[in-house]
Order: C-alpha cells, then sequence, then structure tokens
C-alpha cells in the first residue's frame, strides 16, 4: 500500500469481550470512516480496513487530508425589514446579530439580499475553514468510542495523565492502556480516555520479538504487528488462517477426517488468540459410548474445542485446539487441553449412565413439578394438553396408528426435561429424549419425534422427519401459540420471549410444505378448547387474533419469496383454511396477473363488488326473460360457456387454468359495463342484472379476490 495520506488509529486495550469482539472492530472503523467523510477529511472511496484482536480495536483509511477544504458558508439573519431601517441603515438588531458572527457594520454592504419565503431576507455571506486533520480525528474518535455496541462498560481509575491520579475515572469496554494515530508517518495530536496519541503499541504478551512495537507509519501496521509483535491483527485474516490450520491438522490425523463446522464457534475463537496455533489432541475411546451431540456439546461450549468427524460424520476421540502460543515442544498444551476435557466428558458419560436407569415414562410425574408459566400452569399440565391436540389433529389425517404413536411421543416429548443430561445441557432437550426412548426399547417413529417435536427451531430449519414428529411439532407449536395468546401474552416491537413469531412460521412451514388437509380455525378452535380451565383465557385472542397473526407472518413470507403486495392480499384476503393450498392458488394468481386481460377483469371484479355492496337486496338469481341488451345476454350466454369449465378446473385444484379461462370473460365483461345500465329503473330488470354481477363475482372470486390486484 503505497498511498502517503493513509491514517491509522489505534486503541490498545484489556482483553476485549470475545462474543462482541467482531462486532465491536466494524463498528470502531466505520464510525471512524463515517465521521471522516462528514467533515471533509476522507474522501467517500477511500478504502477502510478494520482491525480487531483480543487486545485492540484499530483502523486504517486510506486517502485522507491534513486539513478539509474551505466552506462557503450562507446564514440568513433576519428579514430586509427588520434589519434595515427606512434609510437603508443598519438597525441595533442587525449590527448585534454580526457582532455576534464576529463582523461589523463594515459588512452590511456585502449582504446578500434574497427571498425567503414571502418576504425578503438578509444573508450574510462567510468562508468556513476546514477542520485540520487533529480537530476532526478528535471529533471522530469520540464519536467511534461513543456509539460503540457495548451492552455494560467499565469504569476504572486513571494512573497519570489527568488532574487526579488513581481518583479519575473514564468509562470503556475494557481498560485502555495505549493510543495510536498516525498520518502518514506523523503524529496526530488528539486525546482520549485519558490517553495521548503516539506511534507505541504491544504485540503478543509473550511471544513478541519487540516490545514496545515503534510503528513506522501508518501502512506498515500489519506487517510490523506480525513481524516483529507476533500478532496477526485482522480479524479476518486470523479467522481463515485459523480456518486453514484447523483443515490441514484433520488431514493430519488422516481417515478423511474434518474439523465440525461452526461459524459462532470459529469466530469466538478467533476474538481470543492473537496468533493462532492448531494443535491435535485426544481423549479416551470409552467416551465415545456416550451420544456424541453431548461431547461436541461440552468440548465445543466449555473449553472451545473442535472436535473431529470421521467421513460417516460420526464423532472420533481426536479435537483440535486453537492455542495462542507456539511452543517448541507442544507436548505441555496438548496434556493440559487433555486432562481439562477428560473430567468434562466422564460427567457427560455420568450423567448419561445414570438417566438411562429411570424410563422416559416414569418421568412424565416429575413434570408436575415443573412450572411453565404462572397462568398456563406446569410442563406436566401442559403435556396433557399437547396430548390431546396432537391425537385431534392425527385422528383429522385418519389415521389411527398415528393417533396412537402421536399421543404417546406427546407424553414423552417434554420427559427429558428432568433428566440430569438435560439438566446441564439445555441445548440437548429432545436429542437426550430420542436417545432414551430408544434405550427403553420404544418405536423408532416415536423416538425420532421427541427430538424432532422442536423443529423448525429457526429459519430454514429441516421438518420433522415423520408423520408422528410432524402432528406432534404441530400440536407442540399450537399449544404455545394458543395459550399465549388467550392469555394476552404477545410480541411487541422487537421483544419475544416465546418466539412466537418462530413458532407461527413453523406451523406455516409444516402446513405447507406437508400440504396437510387441515383448516387452520378448526385447528386453533380444537387447541383453544384445551384451555377451558385456565382463568382468564380469552377464546377470541386464541382464535381470531392468532389467525389474524398467522396470516400476516405468512404475508411477509411470501412476499420476502417474490410476490407482490397485491397477489399476497388477493390470496389471502378470503382467509384460506388449508394453507397447503396457498402456494398453487399464489402460482394461479401470479400467473393471471401477467395475462394482457388481467387488469381489466381486477378492475371490473372491483367496480362489481362496489355496486353489489349497495345491493343488499341482490341474489344470484337469473332469468333469461329479462336479459334485453345485446351485452347483457352476450355476457350470460359467454359465463354459461366459460364458468362451469373454470369451475371444473378449480374443483380438480387447477387454480392456474382456472383463472386462464375466466380470462375469456374480458371482452364481454367490457362490453356489459359499456352498454348496460345496471341500476334500471325496472325494478325486475335491476335485480336481474345485479344477479347477474353477483353469479360473475362469485365465480372470479373461487380462486382469490381478483379485486385486489387493481390498481
Amino acid at each position: 500500500m503505497n498511498n502517503k495520506n493513509s491514517l491509522l488509529v489505534e486503541l490498545f486495550v484489556e482483553e476485549l469481550p470475545p462474543k462482541a469482539l467482531k462486532k465491536l472492530g466494524e463498528a470502531f472503523a466505520g464510525v471512524l470512516r463515517d465521521q471522516l467523510v462528514a467533515q471533509g477529511l476522507a474522501e467517500a472511496g477511500s478504502v477502510l480496513t478494520p482491525y480487531a484482536s483480543p487486545r485492540r480495536l484499530a483502523a486504517h483509511l486510506t486517502h485522507v487530508a491534513e486539513r478539509a477544504a474551505d466552506k462557503a458558508v450562507s446564514q440568513k439573519l433576519m428579514p430586509v425589514a427588520v434589519g434595515l431601517d427606512a434609510s437603508g441603515q443598519p438597525t441595533p438588531a442587525l449590527l448585534k446579530r454580526l457582532a455576534a458572527l464576529g463582523a461589523d457594520a463594515s459588512a452590511v454592504p456585502g449582504l446578500k439580499r434574497a427571498m425567503d419565503g414571502k418576504a425578503e431576507a438578509l444573508f450574510y455571506e462567510s468562508t468556513a475553514k476546514g477542520a485540520t486533520l487533529a480537530e476532526g480525528l478528535q471529533k471522530a474518535l469520540a464519536e467511534a468510542i461513543a456509539k460503540l455496541p457495548i451492552p455494560k462498560v467499565m469504569s476504572y481509575q486513571l494512573e497519570s495523565g489527568c488532574e487526579l491520579p488513581g481518583w479519575s475515572s473514564v468509562s470503556f469496554v475494557r481498560p485502555a492502556h495505549g493510543l495510536v494515530a498516525l498520518h502518514a508517518d506523523t503524529v496526530v495530536p488528539i486525546e482520549a480516555l485519558g490517553l495521548k496519541a503516539g506511534r507505541e503499541t504491544h504485540g503478543h504478551r509473550f511471544e513478541a520479538a519487540v516490545d514496545p512495537v515503534v510503528l513506522r507509519d501508518a501502512n506498515s501496521y500489519a506487517l510490523q504487528l506480525q513481524d516483529d509483535g507476533a500478532v496477526i491483527a485482522s480479524f479476518e485474516a486470523r479467522r481463515a488462517e485459523i480456518a486453514r490450520q484447523l483443515a490441514a491438522a484433520a488431514v493430519t490425523v488422516g481417515g478423511g477426517s474434518v474439523p465440525i463446522h461452526d461459524d459462532a464457534l470459529l469466530d469466538e475463537v478467533t476474538a481470543l488468540v492473537e496468533r493462532p496455533n492448531v494443535l491435535v489432541c485426544s481423549f479416551e475411546r470409552e467416551f465415545l459410548e456416550v451420544p456424541q451431540e453431548c461431547l461436541i456439546l461440552t468440548m465445543k461450549a466449555n473449553q472451545k474445542y473442535f472436535p473431529l468427524l470421521d467421513a460417516q460424520a460420526k464423532l472420533t476421540n481426536k479435537f483440535l485446539v486453537v492455542s495462542n502460543i507456539s511452543p517448541e515442544d507442544a507436548s505441555a498444551v496438548t496434556g493440559g487441553n487433555e486432562r481439562v476435557v477428560r473430567p468434562r466428558l466422564a460427567d457427560a458419560k455420568f450423567f448419561f449412565d445414570q438417566d438411562r436407569k429411570k424410563s422416559l415414562a416414569s418421568r412424565v410425574e416429575s413434570l408436575g413439578k415443573v412450572v411453565y408459566h404462572n397462568k398456563l400452569g406446569t410442563q406436566g399440565e401442559r403435556v396433557q394438553r399437547v396430548m390431546h391436540i396432537a391425537r385431534g389433529i392425527a385422528e383429522k389425517l385418519g389415521d389411527a396408528t398415528l393417533a396412537a404413536q402421536a399421543t404417546q411421543a406427546a407424553q414423552l416429548a417434554k420427559a427429558d426435561l428432568v433428566t440430569d443430561m438435560v439438566g446441564e445441557f439445555p441445548e440437548l432437550q429432545g436429542t437426550m429424549g430420542r436417545y432414551y426412548a430408544l434405550h427403553d426399547g420404544l418405536d423408532a417413529a416415536v423416538a425420532d419425534a421427541i427430538e424432532d417435536h422442536y423443529k423448525p427451531r429457526f429459519a430454514g430449519d429441516e421438518l420433522p422427519r415423520n408423520s408422528v414428529g410432524l402432528v406432534v411439532a404441530l400440536a407442540d407449536k399450537l399449544e404455545t401459540l394458543v395459550g399465549m395468546f388467550g392469555i394476552g401474552n404477545l410480541p411487541t416491537g422487537d421483544r419475544d420471549p416465546f418466539a412466537l413469531r418462530r413458532h407461527a412460521l413453523g406451523v406455516i412451514r409444516m402446513l405447507i410444505e406437508k400440504d396437510l388437509a387441515l383448516g387452520l380455525d378448526a385447528l386453533l378452535q380444537d387447541a383453544a378448547a384445551q384451555f377451558g380451565a385456565i382463568d382468564g383465557f380469552d377464546s377470541s385472542k386464541a382464535t381470531v387474533e392468532l389467525r389474524d397473526f398467522i396470516l400476516d407472518r405468512l404475508a411477509g413470507s411470501l412476499r420476502e419469496q417474490g410476490a407482490s403486495a397485491q397477489e399476497v392480499d388477493a390470496v389471502l384476503a378470503p382467509l384460506p383454511q388449508r394453507l397447503g393450498e396457498v402456494p398453487k392458488l399464489l402460482a394461479a394468481v401470479r400467473a393471471f396477473a401477467a395475462l394482457p386481460a388481467a387488469a381489466a377483469l381486477a378492475a371490473a371484479n372491483k367496480r362489481i363488488g362496489n355496486i353489489l355492496k349497495k345491493a343488499p337486496e341482490a341474489d344470484a338469481h337469473v332469468s333469461e326473460l329479462l336479459l334485453q341488451e345485446p351485452a347483457e345476454k352476450a355476457l350470460h350466454a359467454a359465463m354459461a360457456q366459460v364458468v362451469p369449465a373454470a369451475n371444473a378446473q378449480f374443483d380438480a385444484g387447477d387454480y392456474t387454468g382456472s383463472l386462464q379461462t375466466l380470462a375469456a370473460l374480458r371482452e364481454p365483461v367490457d362490453a356489459f359495463f359499456t352498454d348496460v345500465m345496471v341500476n334500471a329503473e325496472q325494478a325486475d330488470l335491476r335485480l336481474n342484472r345485479l344477479g347477474l354481477l353477483m353469479s360473475l363475482h362469485s365465480a372470479m372470486n373461487r380462486v382469490a379476490q381478483l379485486e385486489r390486484l387493481a390498481v
């Protein structure tokens, strides 16, 4: 990098919170850049490079000026009638305002006159000197520090360079011990957090070749830290190096081994080391008898290790450690990590062995002592509700075997909450239930359902793998939604502690992707019936408001997938009960909207709807004897041919074909509205024409409310 006008700013601090480091680094650098650009000290195209390591936040910015360009400033003073008297001389008010701006009466002849609204006003034009880099950077750094996304700050005392050493305090995410500000090779004289800027920083705590590292210029920062300080300052470069070393270490183990993929873990480890060194460690094979999810979780969550999987994605007894030191003999490091992980794995094995001494069924009673919600009772009461809802869903799907298995799975689905393993690792709920169900000799479909009833856990997550799991997952989410809505515990703004939005999307996905023959209203009403004994439970909120909430989530999801708001409204306005039909209905509407006749028919449909709203006496009866005008006869004849064909296609599930068939009515509909007076004075003619329109309106809106497509 050869830009002579580059700027480097670094805050050297004590170890920063690892889970926040990436965000802190990006925010620090981004605000600095934005502030300097806003002050005219950096170009809009200046290249920003953020740096973040466990002990530093830094930013490198190209094309930074020593001083911003001067700016012409025009300041409104006051209306001419107020600033000048009848003879054109300045009034005391004008002179006072000029004095406040550092000018005097000599500036009056140079004042500019311009219209300001309906009155002419006086404007003082001057040139504002551009900020120096020292002034601008001081302001930008203060803003960058103030806007760091820090949940909690630390207050600490300054030991020097302050009014009261040992007593004066500042607040920051962690105590700061150094500040670097270099423009090319020149120190920019700024201050922050009780520190004065210089060119010295510090490298690795133990492996730096030089301490302090004296930076030659802004552009040498990353290279000097790497060569002299044994630190990879860039978060992204350090992350890439860790990923490279993990893959290389797995190759040395052999057997097709690969490190477990976990972006969050990789980010956290990147924030814990300054110069990574990946080492291979192992544990006793006997621990592999424990479900691998338990071992993987304890290694990742507690020790920040990367477990190794074999070619069949099974856990091996090898794992990778990302060390922050690189000794010639790494045996002490590997041995220490192996000693540390062994008790963790032993705990997992103990929990697993102890849990299997009791069956899942024997644990269900204990759920009656676990509070679910103070208004909705215990987990035991909740299980009973989920069981009834699941059995009802399975019976609607017409399968007695499914009903029996779903009821059993629902009864046992929460039993692992009172096991030792899930008590230690809540993330394993469901997963351990499946293992314990298989150990108890239960059917695999029931065991899988116990694990899968939490799915989908997040956007893009897979759905339950079998019908039993699907029924129980649907019942579980409906129980949560109906219960929370019924007691008025609704999501607000960005607060959704019971994940009701996620549960609603889960219900939508299961109903649509599995095309279940289940009506939404019936599902909500059946679920609400299980809460009859709950004081203060509002069935209306649990059904009507919840239905609207679910449909609103569906509408948002469809729009995200590319459908227009009008197309979504057209499909959802009739409140489709079988959500599984929605994708086909939407595809039909989108295909119809692309037809040349669509706009005219949608507009006509809207017009018909408005006419019928004002004619409550109308019914769909049409008498051919009362058809007088050629246009109404032609429309009736066209409908006699088109509507039966469209209805047959609709009944066969060919919604696209049905709408395309109806498109043939465009010309006779246009002619009808051009040539026929609907509100005829003769009552029987008027009612007959209204009946014709009602029949047309009904036929056109079976697939969707086409009037919603009208612009």
